[in-house]
């Protein structure tokens, strides 16, 4: 089962809807979980923010919080914001530079995701330095998002 089966598998034993707020990625998240058959029991949509003002525009971030756009703060608000967007569950945010410049500071393979649960009102969220070029550094941060789904899906001790 590849991961992304694994998300869809997850969020339908669980009742839960996700959808999913990119930069970086730019919809991959979300075009790799409409892969796997039954994902329309769970997949809400997905918000291809790539540009700043898109992030505020259309997802409400703040402008301020902007001022460093690939950090801990946006990929979480990112998620935050799309689970009342497009009304789901779960929401995922990624934020990152994929090379091959710098970006707000940081080098190419920066990367940081999030998922929140508006459920509970729990978010995790993980920076990653990922090696490779712009396909591999954001081929990696969507498998990092399907595994940072996991955890939040997965109690402790399972």
């Amino acid at each position: 089962m590849t991961t992304a089966a694994a998300v869809v598998a997850a969020c339908i034993s669980q009742g839960v809807t996700l959808a999913t707020a990119e930069s970086l990625t730019a919809g991959l998240v979300a075009a790799q979980l409409a892969e796997v058959p039954g994902c329309s029991a769970m997949l809400r949509g997905g918000v291809v923010a790539y540009a700043t003002e898109v992030k505020a525009q259309v997802l409400g971030l703040d402008p301020m919080l902007l001022e460093q756009v690939v950090s801990e703060p946006v990929a979480v608000a990112l998620a935050r914001a799309v689970t009342g967007v497009l009304g789901s569950d779960i929401g995922v945010g990624t934020t990152g530079v994929a090379g091959p410049d710098w970006l707000a500071g940081e080098p190419p393979g920066t990367v940081w995701i999030a998922v929140f649960d508006a459920r509970t009102k729990h978010s995790l969220a993980e920076k990653l330095m990922l090696p490779g070029g712009r396909a591999a550094v954001r081929e990696g941060a969507v498998q990092a998002s399907f595994d940072l789904v996991l955890r939040l899906l997965t109690p402790a001790g399972e």
